[in-house]
Formats: C-alpha cells, structure tokens, sequence
C-alpha cells in the first residue's frame, strides 16, 4: 500500500484588507444610528440599545487584528454591512472555483505538477455557493484533471475530513493524486450587526495535493502517518441557510440564517474535546506528545488554541510550537489549520513530527499527524 503525502500547498486571499479600527468604526456608525432610530423605543423599555465595540476588545476577545475580505467597502459600508458579490453567468468559472484555482496554482508548483495530472477533487468548506453541479466538478473541469470531484462540509474541520478522504483515496488506489481546496467566503455568512462575532472571520482559499510519497517528485512532503476524525451533534454553533428559505419566507431573513454561536458553550465543549482527540490519537500511534514539533491549529481563537497545546503538550508552548496567523487572517473556517501549515514549515527537519487540527461546528474535530519525509 504506498504512503499518502501531502507534497504542495497554497493559498489565496483577496487583496481587501479590513482592520479592527475600521470595523468597528463602521459597526459603531450602526450602533449609533440603530440607537438614534429607536430612541423613543428605547426609552419605553421596547427595543434594547446596542452596545458599541472597540479594537481594544475585538484583539483581547480573539487574537485578530485585521482579516481579508472579498469586498470591504460592501462590509464597511454601514448601510449595507455585507460584502456585494455579483452573481456570474453560467459559463463563467464561479467566485469559489476562481479562488480555488489561485490557490492551487501554489499547491502545484511546490509538489512540481501540472494540473491534469490530478484525478481526484474534494472541495471541503463550510459553505458552498451553490447545490449543483459541485463546486468540485466545476475546479475539475476547469483544471483539465479527470477522476472524480465532489463537495464536501464538516464546517471549520472541512479541509482535515476532505485530507482524510484524499489519503484513503491514494492509498486504497481509487486516485493516483488528489487536490482538497477550501474556498471560504466567510464574510457571506457573518452578521456583521453582531458585536459579539461581527469581527471574528475573513476570506481566504487553501489547497493541498495528497499523493504517493513514492511516485512524487516533490521537493519537500510530509507522509501522513495517521487520521483521526469525531463528530458530536451540538447546537452551540449553526447556521440555518439552506434552499428551504424561500418556503418560509417570513424567517428567511432571521438571525439564524447567518452564522451564530453560544462563544462560552463552545469553548468549554471543544477545547477538551479537541485535546482528547489529539491525545488519543497519538497513544493509537504509540507516539508521545514530545514527538510533536509543530502544532498547526485550526486559527479560531489565541486562547482556545494555547489551551488546547498547553493540554496537549503538559506544558506551556512557545509560538514556534504552536504558530498563529489569526492576527492577519482573522478566522477563515476550514483553511485556517492549512493557512498556518502552509505558513510556517521551516525549521522542521526529515523525522520531525507535526500534526494538522481543525475543529468547529457539528461539533466536528479533525486529526491528521505528518512526518516530514523529505526536504
């Protein structure tokens, strides 16, 4: 059975960069509007008033400094508070197929293919722009590759459920190379009137070729030695958008529609969860928690990821054991554990360990511990 590697990443996000201060400039416009408007509401006990925001707050509360977005001006605008994405004609490629054909561009030249040569495509993120044809089919299409393509969503653990996937699939035969991109919009979903999430995502787009360590001509990959996935249904995080909104029209504009979440509940629920994935995962490998070099996290929240390395690990990390990259991307879902693989590799040596961890709404966990085989 040959080993599955992943030999080549990449990334995309767009060039619209919005800071703390300027986001909550415009959510306190809002806040101040929302308030004038409903004064005489207000006063009789009616309506409640909102709060402002602060960077001050937003960087204490995640970590974040500034995030990319696909259109800033749509989300600044306090009026509008959402990005403006022109719908395509048909027989144009699709804002998440673009995305992901960026992305993977980067992924092909660092594993030094072309890309026909794939024959599988998983496109795993947590929200696809459309039901059919799969978003994946369309990548496929576009790249030449032939095989098979399909949409997967495990929300933020999409892109270590859809590597899981790949690695089977390598490893079984049913593909020679695989590419999982995970084209995240995530600005489309966020409700930008909420104070306690309206600065917690951006956009971005990531991409990772699996294939057989032994017929890959990569310069640098990383065999993976082991997956491990978990599921447990929670409804701390959701979000109800779905093709069914139009049958209800009087709640289809409803908060629920939008991304929303219990913060706390889903602090205390995932970070022991996550820790005891983790921790199980290498006793089924019979590997140590010292073996781990680098720890690339899903890019949620600073202090939910410290925690979860402090846990893991039995002691305190430094920032090169457990790299972070959630002060310029903001959370960006299912890319956010391949952002920071992507981003910090170097000092690692042939031998080293690491593992690839995502974790986020179902609730859903991801596992993928790699070697550095070569490079």
């Amino acid at each position: 059975m040959p080993t599955a590697a992943i030999t080549g990443t990449g990334t995309y996000a767009p060039s619209g960069i919005i800071s703390n201060d300027e986001l909550v400039a415009s959510f306190n416009a809002y806040v101040a509007a929302f308030n004038a408007d409903n004064a005489a509401a207000i006063a009789r006990g009616e309506v409640k008033a909102l709060d402002a925001s602060s960077a001050e707050f937003v960087l204490k509360a995640s970590g974040i400094r500034r995030r990319h977005a696909t259109d800033r001006e749509g989300v600044l605008d306090p009026k509008q508070m959402r990005p403006g994405i022109p719908s395509r004609p048909n027989d144009a490629h699709s804002i998440q197929c673009e995305m992901s054909l960026a992305a993977a561009a980067g992924a092909f030249a660092q594993a030094g293919i072309e890309g026909a040569s794939i024959d599988a495509v998983i496109v795993a993120c947590s929200n696809h722009q459309r039901s059919y044809p799969a978003v994946a089919i369309e990548v496929q299409h576009a790249l030449g590759a032939s095989g098979l393509a399909f949409d997967m969503n495990v929300a933020c653990s999409s892109a270590t459920f859809g590597i899981t996937m790949a690695k089977d699939m390598v490893m079984q035969g049913t593909a020679k190379r695989a590419l999982v991109v995970s084209p995240e919009i995530c600005t489309a979903h966020l409700n930008f009137r909420d104070r306690g999430s309206h600065f917690i995502f951006g956009d971005a787009c990531t991409a990772v070729v699996v294939e057989a360590l032994e017929d890959s001509n990569a310069q640098e990959a990383y065999s993976i030695i082991g997956s491990k996935l978990v599921t447990s249904y929670s409804n701390a995080i959701r979000n109800n958008a779905g093709f069914l909104d139009r049958c209800d029209p009087e709640h289809r504009d409803d908060a629920d529609k939008l991304f929303v979440q219990n913060g706390p509940k889903v602090f205390k629920d995932v970070s022991p969860m996550v820790a005891s994935l983790i921790t199980k995962h290498l006793a089924e490998l019979e590997l140590s928690p010292d073996v781990l070099r680098r720890l690339w996290l899903h890019q949620a929240n600073l202090t939910m990821n410290q925690w979860i390395a402090t846990k893991v690990l039995g002691r305190e990390t430094t920032e090169a054991e457990a790299p972070s990259v959630l002060a310029e991307y903001g959370n960006t879902s299912s890319c956010g554990s391949i952002l920071v693989f992507h981003a910090f590799r170097e000092g690692l040596n042939v031998g080293d360990h690491g593992i690839i961890c995502s974790f986020g709404a179902g609730y859903s966990a991801g596992s993928v511990i790699v070697k550095k085989s070569r490079g």
